[in-house]
């Protein structure tokens, strides 16, 4: 039973840009928490992992065993180890928060939160908007929110764990191939219909890859061939922090496969399971 654990699967608008399970690989074995989701919700890391509890509570229930597939760290991350209680944002303080410019908001974190302001990349919005909203409407720093997590199923379940980090150059070539192929497969009609939806640009879907070099060639603002570009140096780079991630972010002695699979490492890697 595969669940998924990918930030971009879980939305239905998008199958080919996000390489959602094809029709051949849905039939070989059943998939959940795949497009399960509309464009329009904002899934976070929390609610992601209640899903993800509710799927892996089922799936025991009926003797089998649960497969979490996918390369959001945070999630798995959640899922595992909890998340930090915060309470229910204050639906004004968010308000105010959401329609500030950034630099104004920036600002008003270095004097409330300023570890997390100097933590905070200048143009990592979301975070930026994240912990101000909640030092605003909690009076309490997010960091202070996360010395303490609640609800990880991590001393609940056995876990057998395997991390993919093959060869670099071997990687950015297929990425590159993936999101080549996937322009040819339709990825072009998916952003144009999702475009035409006037969607919140802040939305986890709109910010997803290839969706904003994509709608640029829509826009005309550059050609196809530079929008194929630009997506395929977002893969990359992407492929690049899951890496850096998934190597250093996960117990030692979790095992981690360095080639690509093939018959034989394959095999040991079920093995493992």
């Amino acid at each position: 039973m595969i669940v998924n654990a990918d930030s971009a699967q879980v939305y239905r608008d998008l199958p080919v840009l996000s390489a959602a399970p094809t029709a051949d690989e849905l039939a070989r074995a059943e998939h959940r928490l795949y497009g399960h989701l509309d464009g329009s919700e904002a899934c976070s890391a929390a609610d992601w992992a209640a899903h993800a509890r509710n799927e892996i509570a089922k799936i025991h229930g009926e003797s089998r065993r649960p497969i979490l597939v996918g390369g959001t760290g945070l999630y798995l991350r959640t899922l595992l180890d909890g998340i930090a209680p915060v309470p229910t944002i204050d639906p004004e303080v968010r308000r105010q928060v959401r329609e500030a410019p950034l630099e104004e908001n920036r600002a008003r974190l270095a004097e409330l939160d300023p570890d997390a302001a100097e933590r905070l990349k200048p143009a990592d919005k979301a975070r930026i908007f994240r912990a101000l909203e909640v030092v605003l409407s909690t009076r309490r720093t997010l960091s202070d929110w996360q010395q303490k997590r609640e609800g990880g199923i991590d001393n609940m379940v056995s876990l057998r764990p395997l991390i993919l980090l093959p060869p670099r150059d071997w990687l950015y070539a297929r990425c590159d191939q993936r999101f080549a192929r996937m322009v040819d497969q339709g990825a072009v009609e998916e952003v144009k219909a999702l475009v035409a939806r006037n969607l919140d640009p802040d939305l986890p879907i709109m910010r997803g890859i290839g969706v904003r070099e994509i709608g640029a060639f829509l826009s005309g603002e550059i050609s196809i061939e530079q929008a194929i570009a630009a997506g395929q140096q977002a893969t990359r780079r992407y492929a690049k922090r899951q890496c850096t991630w998934f190597a250093h972010q996960l117990p030692a002695e979790w095992p981690r496969f360095r080639n690509p699979l093939n018959a034989t490492t394959m095999a040991h890697a079920l093995e493992l399971l």
